[in-house]
């Protein structure tokens, strides 16, 4: 008798290899000691041959590790799952309320040297009878009325007190906002100092990426490599970033040396941070504008003496005064020592870099966060990790803007 061989059409064809190849798939895996597991990632089977592992997805890498293979992309997306890289972890934090960025004043910055002040409208608007100088410098206002004329205008900069129009100019006050957390993060985080794309890999002699940053945009820091002398943080997985681009802020619940209190402001000097900490939890970080070289913020242990919503700030170091500065309406003051202090700024929007003659500048909104927060006594801690910022007391003086 005649055995003939059965051709199956087309739909039983599709049937029986939707059925053979798993079982040969199956066959295979047991015959290398291997133990498949289900569509569900659960282990149908014993344990893989000390020898041999198989490749997995990131989903069943991360709940059946000690199954699968240690290496391949699968292995290298379940370590930064379990890092907490990818997907990315958010922050417990918001921004500032941008609401506080509202300073109930309207400033000027005086664009011509030795402006004259004036006691009547008329009297500016046709330059005559100055009573007095407003001086040569780095000179800010703030003014409350405007007046026009025959296309000329003044300011009313006080009671009694004007300017003229022509040697001014308004500005817009900085809107940058720093944040405030409802659970303390489990590695640094930053804002980006310079706009740019990221690198591949350490190294500015390495390939950019094609994602770039901006400035202000927060961004976390997983990993850290020194190449030549600057350190580069990974922000992403294949992304990098030189320490000169970020201002960073590590989370340090242990108080430092000198602090007795459970709520302390931290100034980091080398990386232009504050971080506000209370009962063991990091409640609040911004980047600063600290003391240039030469009028540096000093380093120590100091307690807030006074609070003020607003106050002048004028003064000169120079013998010659060419660094005269005289600042109407500096908002949001905590004056730790001497007339070192902590306030707002609305003059520059340089956060993140060197810029006052000593004090700790913020932008407004977080100035008001953290004036609100403090109390006279509250500890601000203010340090330099780096140690390049002189720690001898007699090279400070009383302090500026």
């Amino acid at each position: 008798m005649l055995f003939g061989v059965l051709k199956p059409d087309e739909k039983s064809a599709k049937r029986l290899g939707k059925f053979f190849l798993p079982m040969a798939l199956l066959g295979l895996l047991f015959a290398w000691g291997v133990s498949p597991v289900s569509a569900e990632g659960e282990s149908i089977g014993p344990l893989p041959a000390d020898d041999v592992a198989i490749l997995c997805t990131p989903r069943i890498q991360l709940r059946h590790s000690a199954q699968c293979a240690s290496y391949g992309p699968a292995s290298q997306l379940a370590k930064y799952a379990r890092d907490g890289v990818f997907p990315a972890e958010p922050l417990a934090a918001n921004n500032v309320d941008r609401g506080l960025s509202y300073i109930p004043y309207k400033y000027l910055n005086v664009t011509k040297k030795d402006i004259n002040v004036y006691a009547s409208v008329q009297s500016a608007l046709n330059s005559s009878n100055p009573t007095r100088s407003l001086g040569r410098g780095f000179v800010y206002v703030s003014w409350t009325d405007r007046f026009e004329s025959q296309g000329k205008i003044a300011y009313q900069i006080g009671p009694g007190e004007f300017i003229r129009g022509d040697n001014v100019s308004r500005i817009s006050t900085p809107t940058f906002l720093g944040l405030t957390f409802t659970q303390t993060p489990d590695r640094p985080f930053g804002w980006i100092m310079r706009g740019g794309n990221s690198y591949i890999a350490p190294g500015r002699d390495q390939l950019q990426t094609s994602k770039t940053y901006y400035r202000f945009e927060n961004v976390r820091v997983y990993d850290a490599v020194t190449v030549g002398e600057y350190e580069w943080y990974m922000i992403a997985p294949g992304e990098w970033i030189e320490q000169r681009n970020i201002a960073m802020v590590t989370p340090d619940l242990t108080k430092p040396e000198g602090v007795e209190d459970d709520r302390w402001i931290s100034v980091n000097l080398f990386e232009q941070t504050l971080a506000a900490y209370e009962n063991g939890e990091l409640v609040f970080a911004t980047a600063i504008a600290s003391g240039l070289r030469g009028w540096w913020t000093q380093p120590g242990v100091f307690q807030v003496y006074a609070k003020l919503d607003r106050t002048n700030m004028s003064g000169a170091f120079e013998a010659d005064r060419s660094d005269f500065y005289s600042l109407q309406d500096v908002p949001w003051v905590l004056y730790y020592d001497q007339s070192y202090a902590i306030h707002g700024t609305y003059w520059h929007n340089n956060y993140g870099y060197q810029q006052s003659h000593g004090c700790v500048n913020l932008a407004p909104a977080d100035a008001q966060w953290i004036y609100n927060w403090a109390e006279k006594g509250t500890t601000i801690h203010i340090w330099d990790p780096s140690n390049i910022t002189p720690t001898d007391p007699a090279l400070y003086g009383a302090g500026g803007a």
